[in-house]
């Protein structure tokens, strides 16, 4: 595949409870604002939150299965969570090349997560070393 600046791809995906709550016992993380609704309730939020680890993980599936595909890997991943997401909320994640080094096969990602309406719920930005001849 030929790869290009200003390139994307996205991924759709809406987290249901049962799969917030199973990522909760796969990374230990018993904070209740994930999986506790009375709790939740009396939280700045008042429902329960996606974790952001998982949210996050919508761009890694882009990258590993899509854009670049396989034989990518991650050299670095920055994060900024502008706004919490909601379980059952769908959202559209996003990767766009902005940089693809000439020397080596490093490439550099813009990355954004929005809801249906458009607001961004995560930007950041990902470098990965991209093993194209696998």
């Amino acid at each position: 595949m030929q790869l290009i600046v200003g390139q994307k791809a996205s991924q759709t995906k809406k987290f249901s409870k049962e799969e917030v709550l199973n990522f909760s016992k796969l990374t230990s993380d018993d904070n209740p604002i994930h999986f506790d609704e009375q709790y939740a309730s009396k939280t700045r939020f008042k429902k329960t939150i996606v974790q952001g680890p998982m949210v996050v993980s919508l761009i890694g599936g882009i990258l590993g299965s899509t854009l670049p595909g396989p034989g990518t890997i991650y050299i670095s991943q920055e994060t900024k969570f502008l706004k919490p997401l909601f379980i059952e909320e769908t959202v559209t994640a996003w990767v766009e090349i902005i940089k693809i080094r000439d020397d080596k096969p490093i490439i550099t990602l813009k990355n954004w997560i929005e809801k249906e309406d458009g607001e961004v719920v995560l930007e950041g930005q990902s470098v990965i070393l991209f093993l194209e001849n696998l």
